[in-house]
């Protein structure tokens, strides 16, 4: 009796079941009909106006309600309880990245407007009003961000290699509470940093985009050394032990073998460091100045940086606010498209110099 009982059980608890599909259609479903209504309320306005946010959240609530009635409906109640708090982890995700998929919307939405062909061929010189572009602050963010690379990655990896192969006693430990301090200076600093020894040694009011790039070096540097450090460390002892059985000296082994394998990562930190000074515009201010014109000369004259631009577009709106706002737009939306193709180079990267395995 005891095993036709629990047969039948068991068979209450799994006669029914949701199709696959029908989760995913109820999700869909949900997210259109919050879309609806707030399309509704925002009729007559621009597309800016839409609430995405509010949108992702109605439309969570309505799954989380239709998928308990259906579930508890077609299935049984312990699988509409598993449903309902999977539904409910899944609104945790969203509510967590409500505020990257708003700022996106936004910053899409606003900056598509001037995404033409003018806008990335012209610089702002001798414009007043409409028109213009950004090509001169491009050139100036990727000249200035890459020398900043090119200065801070090699120190950066050098620092953190000492750290983790050779690092003993009282000085790694003073390194390591230098790059901790380091990590916690503002930005401004290193740009009032900047522009003080250049003041002091060149002349009072120097601007130049050498000055811009030292600073984000500055900054860049103890997210390297940290993140660096911490790959470097998990790379198995058994591979340098291994090395050092076959007579490679240490610096080789190093080049050859923990590089190597911790490549990965070792890029995912520089873009990192990348992306965290590529928006800065405190110390860029200071140091790379503001320019109308084009400059690609890293060592003379001042050059334009892309927040820098959307910075004085935004304040300085002159005679057409709307059309200054729209290029202040434009230009934080081609900052972050810039971000985005630099971290996919680095992912075609690490791809490509990371150590093959037997099964790749």
């Amino acid at each position: 009796m005891a095993a036709i009982a629990a047969s039948a059980q068991s068979m209450r608890l799994t006669s029914g079941r949701l199709p696959k599909w029908a989760p995913w259609a109820l999700l869909l479903g949900s997210f259109a009909a919050a879309a609806v209504v707030f399309g509704v309320a925002a009729a007559g306005g621009e597309l800016a106006d839409f609430n995405i946010g509010g949108t992702l959240i109605v439309g969570m609530i309505l799954y989380i309600v239709l998928i308990a009635v259906v579930s508890s409906i077609a299935e049984s109640s312990r699988k509409a309880m598993d449903r309902v708090m999977t539904a409910l982890v899944s609104t945790a995700f969203v509510i967590a990245l409500l505020p990257l998929v708003s700022l996106l919307w936004t910053v899409v939405v606003n900056g598509i407007q001037r995404f033409d062909a003018e806008f990335f061929t012209f610089s702002m010189r001798n414009v007043v009003g409409e028109g213009g572009g950004i090509v001169h602050a491009i050139w100036g963010t990727v000249l200035i961000t890459l020398l900043a690379a090119l200065i801070a990655v090699p120190v950066g990896l050098m620092t953190s290699i000492y750290l983790v192969e050779y690092g003993r006693g009282r000085v790694a430990r003073a390194i390591t509470f230098l790059v901790d301090v380091m990590t916690g200076i503002p930005s401004i600093v290193a740009g009032l940093f900047i522009y003080s020894v250049f003041a002091l040694f060149v002349r009072p009011g120097i601007s130049m985009g050498f000055m811009g790039a030292l600073a984000l070096a500055v900054l860049m540097i103890p997210v390297v050394v940290r993140g660096s450090e911490e790959l470097l460390r998990i790379v198995p002892n058994e591979l340098r032990e291994a090395a050092y059985a076959l007579g490679v000296p240490k610096w080789l082994t190093i080049v050859k073998v923990v590089l190597p394998t911790s490549i990965a990562g070792i890029t995912t930190t520089v873009m990192l460091a990348i992306a965290r000074v590529i928006g800065e515009t405190a110390p860029l201010l200071l140091t790379a100045g503001y320019t109308l014109s084009l400059n690609t000369n890293l060592f003379d004259g001042q050059m334009m940086t892309l927040p820098v631009f959307a910075y004085n577009q935004y304040m300085n709106q002159g005679t057409n606010p709307d059309a200054a706002v729209a290029r202040a737009w434009a230009a934080a939306l081609t900052l972050i498209a810039i971000v985005m193709v630099l971290n996919l180079v680095a992912r075609l990267i690490a791809r490509l110099f990371a150590p093959k395995t037997a099964g790749r």
